[in-house]
């Protein structure tokens, strides 16, 4: 019975493998990690664009939606508020964001050296690394102006000598909140910003 017994303790044919085992599934494991950090780095760009792509969408929506409700006169101080629609947007890799406005036709990423080019029922938004997506607005003619405060606590259009600031609307990134926008009459009706 001893020298089963001592026999069992010096079997040690399999104990070699054991590390080898290890450390080829840690290695499998490894390259498996590796290809999934790899390709969400690809993909990354990929999935940000297409978020960004559905916000732009819901707010060509949402401003759509204002277009043929009441447009407040902005001589009348006392008048109701015009229909408005708030924009939430999210979206860190962009540049700027334009509406009905391009702020960079020259494509320099300089928005003061060039004269803007009025484009209604667009919006225009230009990522950091310089892409630069054009999102139009179906339906009637939706002119953009950029709102200021006036004395009484109403929001007005902007009377900037600047003609480039009288053309539309204009957010630089990276953009994070809410965006309010309501339709007002100025001899023509207008999509004008609350920002």
């Amino acid at each position: 019975m001893g020298t089963k017994e001592t026999s069992f303790l010096r079997d040690t044919r399999g104990i070699d493998t054991v590390p080898l085992k290890m450390v080829f599934y840690l290695a499998v494991t490894g390259v498996i990690i590796f290809l999934v950090a790899s390709s969400w780095n690809s993909l990354s760009p990929v999935y940000s664009k297409a978020k960004d792509s559905k916000q732009i969408n819901d707010a060509a929506l949402e401003l759509l939606s204002i277009q043929n409700g009441y447009a407040r006169n902005v001589q009348e101080q006392n008048g109701p508020d015009g229909s408005t629609c708030t924009i939430g947007l999210s979206m860190d890799d962009v540049e700027y964001l334009a509406f009905g406005v391009d702020p960079d036709p020259d494509m320099n990423g300089n928005l003061t050296d060039t004269q803007w080019v009025q484009e209604n029922n667009t919006i225009i938004c230009k990522y950091v690394n310089g892409a630069k997506n054009r999102y139009n607005i179906d339906g009637n003619i939706i002119l953009f102006k950029k709102g200021t405060l006036d004395y009484t606590g109403k929001w007005t259009l902007d009377n900037d000598h600047d003609i480039n600031k009288s053309l539309g609307v204009v957010i630089e990134g990276p953009l994070e909140g809410n965006f309010n926008f309501e339709l007002v009459l100025a001899e023509k009706k207008y999509t004008l910003s609350h920002f």
